[in-house]
């Protein structure tokens, strides 16, 4: 398998059959955490790793597969590109779960049931995030068609053509699957390798990741000498990786002393790198990666350095502390039951902000018009003009109510 090189997204309402359909596509069941495997939903962002192949004979959509041997006429199929799918949580309380995994995706797939009306909730909720952070290239999966009929199947198609209507989906196109019978699945692989393109990325520049998970690989009771560093995941967005290679990581870890707090960055050498399952001796932007490092695993344990930045030391964005928004509001809460106006942002506010990976709380200090000033309960390492999601909490959730630039 060659290294993945594009990062694509599995986005759409609870039970709709977004890990379903990434088993079917890559051989892998996203959801390993315990409690997914037991409530049966996606807790945490899954990944998985595919290659995307074509039968050199075949013609049309029929060419397109996941096997090496072609099903239709048996020839050996050839590499296209590999692809790195994340997999989002459809459920309404983690939606900033989904909003941290859509700041790596190239593109997504909207995945709706046949079997629902549509829209639904957060299929409705999803789509708004795309289109607030300028997800352009979209594939909408009909899936289930196998528990409706062709009627259903048809009314059903024109429901999702009059939802997206406006939206950074309208031209998506629209594939019936099945992913539980792997039925039109060629067609799917046709319509992503035509619609999500691989991005250009610049590797002459210096080491910029954004860490998406962090892990102990250490099982208990692993002797002292034995024991491995922590391990990071996510995804380059410029620049190279080797192992030996020195990185920085900010904004680093927690330190309170005396009455205060500060967050210093964190040093540390890369020893191993893996793309899927495979170890790399370079790592290239797109895709996602697994970075093995010199850390000590209780700082990496858990997810705890998810949403912070690794790269070149001395060249990673600032930390932030505080940031001035330039406001880009929606006109009404979607998501919620009761789409009510959203109304202005006011001094005071708690807000849960979206930056890359990284989700953390603001309380604005300052709100005019479409500016808001914000400080920040958890610092983020974000570049000037970097977009931000932004939710309110309304109710007992927190609701996506638009997003904003940082201006300064």
């Amino acid at each position: 398998m060659s290294q993945p090189c594009v990062n694509i997204g599995m986005v759409g309402h609870v039970d709709h059959g977004k890990t379903t359909l990434v088993k079917s596509l890559s051989g892998v069941w996203t959801d390993t955490h315990s409690e997914e495997m037991k409530r049966g939903i996606s807790i945490r962002l899954g990944y998985a790793d595919t290659t995307f192949r074509k039968c050199p004979t075949c013609e049309g959509t029929k060419s397109y597969t996941v096997s090496k041997v072609c099903e239709t006429c048996g020839s050996s199929t050839e590499e296209t590109r590999t692809i790195s799918f994340v997999d989002s949580p459809g459920h309404e309380t983690l939606m900033a779960t989904m909003l941290s995994g859509a700041a790596i995706m190239d593109g997504a797939i909207l995945v709706i049931a046949a079997n629902e009306a549509c829209p639904q909730p957060q299929t409705k909720e999803h789509l708004m995030a795309l289109n607030i952070i300028g997800k352009k290239n979209i594939v909408i999966v009909q899936n289930k068609i196998d528990l409706v009929s062709r009627d259903k199947i048809i009314e059903h198609y024109k429901q999702i053509k009059e939802f997206v209507k406006g939206t950074v989906a309208e031209d998506a196109p629209i594939i019936p699957v099945s992913a539980q019978q792997n039925t039109n699945i060629d067609a799917l692989i046709a319509a992503v390798e035509d619609i999500i393109p691989t991005p250009t990325y610049k590797q002459n520049l210096p080491s910029e990741m954004l860490i998406a998970r962090s892990f102990d690989i250490n099982k208990p009771g692993t002797s002292i000498d034995q024991i491995a560093g922590g391990v990071i995941g996510g995804t380059l967005t410029e620049g190279l990786l080797h192992p030996k290679d020195e990185i920085e990581i900010r904004p680093g870890r927690k330190v309170e002393s005396e009455g205060t707090t500060k967050w210093i960055p964190i040093t540390t050498y890369i020893t191993e790198i893996f793309a899927g399952k495979e170890e790399v001796h370079e790592a290239t932007p797109g895709g996602l990666l697994a970075i093995g490092t010199k850390l000590d695993p209780t700082l990496t344990k858990s997810d705890t350095l998810t949403g912070q930045v690794a790269g070149e030391p001395d060249t990673l964005p600032p930390t932030h502390h505080q940031f001035t928004l330039e406001l880009h509001l929606l006109e009404r809460v979607v998501g919620a039951v009761d789409e009510e106006d959203i109304g202005v942002i006011k001094t005071s506010e708690p807000l849960m902000l979206n930056v890359g990976t990284a989700t953390t709380v603001g309380v604005v200090s300052s709100a005019r018009g479409d500016i808001a000033e914000v400080k920040l309960k958890r610092p983020v390492c974000a570049r000037i003009g970097s977009t931000v999601a932004i939710s309110r909490r309304i109710g007992a959730r927190w609701r996506l109510i638009g997003m904003g630039v940082i201006s300064e």
